[in-house]
């Protein structure tokens, strides 16, 4: 896609973002929700599971204004970074509000993107998003602890930010999906913040991938977030002046 007509996609979206959840609440009130949000991530991270992230109107909207842009972001320019990065569709893995897949559909021209989550909060954030940025794409319900990837060549198969909170089990179930779509001819895209106490199961992938060409990389952006991304961020006590992430890439 024209790098205009993406710009111009984004700057829409952003504002409709901001037209959706500030609707019923405040920017001081979404600050102190993304503080809970942000604590959940990374101190509490057992009520993951049981959907503590998205459990109050407050946190659903701080992720939706804070987190999603944050992840776009991120995404966006990782697939600028890597070399060969152009697919022809995109499955995304526990795709939240749709921003990852979206990013990197959008980055390649507007591929279509297929969302599975199990939150149905998250699966109509995600189908707002594939409208509001034009992108051909379905999010539907499905459990990735329990999902068969079924890929054709030439696509992409994105997880971004989800399987940290996954289980020991289910991690290990996705690792042997994620390697088979690689053999069935998919690329592969890992995503994940970039602190070490969040995520100490990365070594072990981190050599799955190896052992099969893959790459592993650390990333830091001087991408300055929007403003009213930027704004929240610093009301709830963040620091977003660099954007940060590691990846998996086959």
């Amino acid at each position: 896609m024209d790098a205009d007509v993406s710009a111009q996609a984004l700057e829409r979206w952003l504002a409709a973002l901001e037209q959706r959840h500030l609707a019923n609440l405040t920017p001081s009130e979404v600050a102190r929700a993304l503080r809970a949000l942000s604590s959940c991530y990374v101190e509490r991270r057992a009520k993951l599971a049981h959907g503590g992230a998205l459990d109050t109107a407050g946190k659903r909207a701080a992720f939706a204004l804070f987190y999603a842009p944050l992840h776009f972001l991120v995404v966006r320019e990782i697939i600028r970074a890597l070399p060969d990065a152009g697919v022809t569709q995109i499955v995304d893995v526990g795709c939240g509000t749709g921003a990852a897949g979206a990013a990197w559909a959008l980055e390649i021209g507007g591929t279509r993107v297929r969302g599975i989550d199990r939150n149905p909060w998250a699966i109509a954030e995600a189908n707002w998003t594939y409208a509001q940025l034009g992108l051909p794409g379905r999010a539907s319900r499905d459990d990735v602890t329990r999902l068969t990837l079924r890929s054709v060549p030439g696509s992409g198969v994105l997880a971004a930010y989800t399987i940290n909170e996954l289980s020991a089990p289910a991690r290990l179930t996705l690792l042997d999906q994620l390697l088979r779509a690689r053999r069935q001819g998919a690329r592969v895209l890992v995503i994940e913040p970039i602190a070490k106490r969040m995520s100490g199961w990365w070594s072990q992938w981190e050599q799955a991938f190896e052992q099969v060409a893959g790459v592993a990389q650390e990333w830091r952006f001087a991408v300055p977030l929007p403003p009213r991304q930027w704004a929240l961020g610093r009301a709830a006590g963040l620091d977003p002046r660099e954007l940060t992430a590691r990846s998996l890439w086959l």
